[in-house]
């Protein structure tokens, strides 16, 4: 069972009463205040785990206490302190205060280790309170209690890439064909009724290159408004690198337009907010082993206009597979190299297309041509200066000589 948002109710441990005692021994007599003082209470602690993908052992077990201090003693024996508790977090998780709504802590990097809630200090004996002239103290503390929270866990998958699309639109046949995922597959709408983690591996040893990527169910109009249980889908892709955007261009999707396909889940994207469509994102046109030649030839147009790159796949005979996995790890890798700089990625565009590329060296190759061209010129100019001025001297100079 995949669960992505729990409540739990927390409380650490309350510290131990200090204790009022005088010391009563054979041959010493007025021995004096010997209250030791109460141990401190328990601390709950939260630790990232790598080992946990879901809060679903926080679904059924929401209440968790850690022990308190015991009681000072006589003897001046202080109480043994009460025992931490450590709950375990899939790293992505967030821990939203209930009561007050702030945010206390983002868990986005492995073992990652907070006190959500500290435990009480434990109260003084009688024997904190013994002076030269209050020899004999009768007063104790009692111990503070702990910390009680009320909070609310919300999971969001850490993943590099993330495959966006209508459902039946493919996902999840890719996802099992790239990565070894397995999800169910199957001829109906929402399959996938949670979001599913597959690592892709490229390359040969030593220098294998490898990315995550996140399988998010199937998404459909209204979905920023929480159709189809959009709300809950969206945020899985907001912490993720890149987008791959599936779109059905066969016949078997029951839709006529897959530009229009393209368009609402690309509305969806940017109503849902979250920067969502800010994030560089590459355009799959997915069962390209069955597809429409006027449907494949619209939305390559379409995208090739918006300056997106394209890739023709199929999931099922692998055709187009190989690129699409290296136009990803392409994706992943400028990404991090611009996070690691400092730089924002902004816009759905990461790289420039082909055409501007060869436009760009074209009209390059044209500036050099026409400054070359200037330099040539300039040089004729000159050289027929000289030339017409050698012969005008040499006459000047001869007339000069005869007069």
């Amino acid at each position: 069972m995949f669960v992505d948002e729990a409540k739990i109710r927390i409380a650490s441990g309350a510290g131990g009463n200090g204790c009022m005692a005088f010391r009563r021994e054979k041959f010493v007599p007025r021995g004096g205040p010997s209250g030791g003082d109460g141990g401190r209470g328990g601390d709950v602690i939260m630790e990232a785990s790598e080992r946990h993908n879901t809060l679903v052992h926080f679904r059924f077990n929401p209440e968790y206490k850690a022990q308190r201090g015991r009681h000072g003693e006589g003897s001046n024996r202080t109480g043994a302190e009460g025992h931490d508790i450590v709950l375990k977090v899939p790293v992505g998780t967030i821990v939203y205060n209930e009561d007050t709504g702030e945010l206390v802590h983002d868990f986005s990097q492995p073992n990652e280790i907070i006190v959500i809630a500290r435990g009480g200090r434990g109260g003084r004996g009688n024997a904190r309170f013994a002076t030269a002239t209050h020899q004999a103290p009768r007063e104790c503390e009692a111990g503070k209690p702990g910390e009680e929270l009320h909070l609310r866990l919300e999971l969001k998958l850490l993943a590099d890439v993330g495959l966006v699309g209508y459902p039946n639109a493919g996902k999840s046949t890719l996802i099992a064909r790239i990565s070894a995922a397995r999800p169910k597959i199957a001829d109906y709408p929402f399959t996938t009724l949670q979001p599913n983690l597959g690592v892709v591996a490229l390359g040969e040893e030593p220098d294998v290159k490898s990315f995550v990527v996140a399988d998010i169910p199937g998404l459909i109009e209204g979905a920023s408004e929480g159709a189809g249980l959009g709300t809950q889908f969206l945020k899985h892709v907001e912490r993720t690198r890149c987008l791959v955007h599936l779109v059905d261009v066969s016949d078997a999707s029951g839709r006529p337009d897959p530009v229009k396909d393209f368009e609402v889940i690309d509305s969806e994207l940017e109503n849902f907010g979250a920067g969502l469509e800010e994030k560089p994102m590459i355009v799959a046109a997915s069962k390209i082993d069955a597809a429409n030649p006027e449907k494949l030839a619209a939305l390559q147009r379409y995208v090739k206009r918006k300056g997106l790159e394209i890739y023709p796949i199929s999931a099922v005979t692998g055709q187009g597979i190989k690129e699409l996995e290296w136009a990803m790890e392409r994706y992943v890798e400028e990404v991090r190299r611009r996070t690691a700089a400092g730089e924002t990625v902004v816009g759905p565009r990461l790289f420039a297309t082909t055409a501007e590329v060869d436009g760009n060296s074209k009209s390059k190759q044209g500036r050099i041509k026409m400054a070359a061209k200037k330099a040539a010129k300039k040089a004729t100019k000159k050289v027929a200066k000289k030339a017409v001025k050698k012969p005008a001297k040499k006459a000047a100079k001869k007339t000069a000589k005869k007069k």
